[in-house]
């Protein structure tokens, strides 16, 4: 698997399974956490690289489905494979509506399994880029000055600088240089690399 450094956690109160999956998944590179409990995977630190969750449905407290009903809630989400000697249609599809990845039924093959956590790591791969690129967008629209974001505003509606100028009270010339200043700071190549940049932050341009 060509994954940077990503996290498998295991919880599952039957130390051999714990055993056997650690194993498993260290046989092609993945580093493990296991625990016994949800509370004590609850208790543990988020993963700061890609990471999934393979979770045993029953558990004792804290049942598996009601661990991802509270991570959902908190951010210390992480996509999950449901693993479980007891499983049922209907547990099965509340599993996959709430989000997991896969829910298989002891006895699964281990590709089974390493193709779960491979499609799991990727989503959260994918997901923690997406919040390291928001993030970045919403510290770029954070530098721009307030006549800055003003104007981006506008521009996202589709005026043209002699339009907002008239919008705000500047001159035309004085609007060109704020759309200057703004596309370099937003860094946007163009006007169409700055109005999806507007769009991710939600700035839809409605007046």
């Amino acid at each position: 698997m060509s994954l940077e450094n990503p996290t498998v956690y295991v919880v599952d109160d039957d130390v051999s399974v714990r055993e056997a999956l650690k194993n498993l998944l260290k046989s092609v590179g993945l580093k493990v956490e296991s625990f016994n409990s949800a509370d004590a995977f609850l208790s543990s630190k988020p993963a700061t690289a890609p990471a999934c969750l393979i979770l045993d449905v029953r558990l004792p407290g804290l049942s598996g489905l009601d661990l991802q009903r509270q991570l959902a809630q908190t951010n210390h989400a992480v996509p999950i494979v449901f693993i479980t000697g007891h499983g049922d249609i209907p547990m099965s599809v509340r599993a996959i509506k709430a989000g997991a990845v896969e829910f298989l039924t002891k006895p699964f093959r281990d590709q089974e399994l390493l193709d779960a956590v491979r499609q799991a790591v990727e989503r959260d791969r994918e997901a923690r880029n997406r919040e390291t690129e928001m993030a970045d967008l919403r510290q770029r629209y954070a530098s721009l000055t307030t006549r800055e974001q003003q104007v981006l505003g506008f521009v996202v509606r589709g005026l043209i600088n002699k339009q907002i100028g008239a919008e705000i009270g500047i001159s035309e010339a004085t609007v060109k240089m704020h759309r200057g200043r703004l596309m370099e700071k937003m860094r946007a190549e163009s006007l169409a690399d700055l109005i999806i940049m507007a769009q991710k932050l939600g700035l839809t341009g409605k007046s």
